[in-house]
């Protein structure tokens, strides 16, 4: 099994051939932007990977929110899926704009 995805019409897929993921990869850099928010100088971006980083550890993580600069610089969350993504992406924004902590912080032990 691979751990390399590409998008099809927006659904992940597994693609085992490494030239392949590779060339999609290169001509889908704004197909992988799912959104970018500025607040400020502050940006916050929701991208599809191409690579699962669960690394075998439960489903596939694909897509990644991630805040530059700020308070919060270097926080990041991911996420199997579009939907999941973009939701993670509402709330870092609202975690950047409110001033509250990271999400996890709060998470139930």
């Amino acid at each position: 099994m691979t751990d390399q995805y590409i998008l099809k019409d927006g659904v992940p897929v597994q693609e085992p051939d490494l030239m392949t993921w590779a060339q999609w990869l290169e001509d889908a850099d704004n197909d992988r932007q799912i959104e970018i928010t500025m607040i400020g100088d502050v940006r916050v971006s929701t991208v599809f990977l191409g690579l699962d980083h669960s690394f075998g550890v439960g489903p596939p993580l694909l897509y990644e929110t991630l805040v530059f600069d700020g308070e919060h610089d270097g926080d990041q969350d991911r996420y199997s899926t579009l939907e999941e993504a973009q939701a993670g992406h509402a709330r870092m924004v609202e975690m950047v704009t409110s001033g509250v902590g990271h999400p996890a912080c709060y998470e139930a032990s």
